[in-house]
């Protein structure tokens, strides 16, 4: 039988995406391409296992925010910070189930600019998102932020976060789903990394706090 896809090369596997079977060569062409692989696709998984890391030349300094340094202290300081950030993003992407890396590194992308010019000259302003779902993402990191405030305020009588931490935790972030993400238009593979840090039957018990030793520190 021909392929679902080429309808000109014989079929070699099945595809999850379209629940038909496909060429080898569409599969590697079209995934996370045009295709929504589902995260269990056998072959999404051998994929990524053998892919390389994305070089440092597809990334230019205006995408990772490189004028602002975060240092191993600074992520071993605020470990506990980064795991509630990275908690909730892997709640809103559990929340969404459309959305994919691109979407998480828009959100990021756009608060990193916003905590910027906070940081720089005190004038806080919404940051424009690409849409909805974007938006929807920050509301659930700055939720997170705003609790970790109340927390630190409710055991120590004060909040030491600033908004230059916050910052630097989003573009520590920012830089970690740049290395995640396969790159491709409907790449998951940076929230699937989420999801291994923080599974879902955990999740709805398990704090951020708790979860600090779960997550990888580049």
């Amino acid at each position: 039988m021909a392929c679902s896809i080429c309808e000109l090369r014989k079929e070699k596997r099945f595809c999850p995406a379209i629940h038909g079977r496909i060429c080898a060569q569409c599969c590697g062409e079209q995934r996370e391409v045009t295709l929504d692989c589902p995260s269990e696709c056998p072959y999404l998984q051998q994929a990524r296992e053998h892919e390389k890391p994305r070089p440092a030349e597809q990334f230019d300094a205006a995408s990772l925010f490189l004028q602002i340094e975060v240092s191993e202290q600074f992520t071993y300081e605020r470990e506990h910070l980064l795991m509630g950030l990275s908690y909730a993003l892997a709640k809103a992407a559990r929340s969404d189930r459309t959305l994919n890396d691109g979407d998480l590194i828009a959100a990021l992308t756009a608060m990193c600019a916003s905590y910027e010019r906070l940081v720089n000259s005190g004038l806080h302003y919404e940051p424009p998102f690409p849409g909805r779902a974007q938006h929807a993402v920050a509301q659930q990191v700055e939720e997170m932020a705003k609790q970790y405030r109340e927390a630190e305020q409710k055991q120590l009588g004060y909040s030491t976060l600033r908004d230059a931490d916050v910052l630097k935790s989003l573009v520590f972030l920012l830089r970690l789903a740049h290395g995640r993400t396969s790159g491709r238009p409907k790449s998951r593979a940076f929230i699937d990394f989420l999801y291994a840090q923080f599974p879902e039957k955990q999740s709805a018990v398990l704090t951020p706090q708790e979860a600090g030793s779960r997550i990888i520190v580049p």
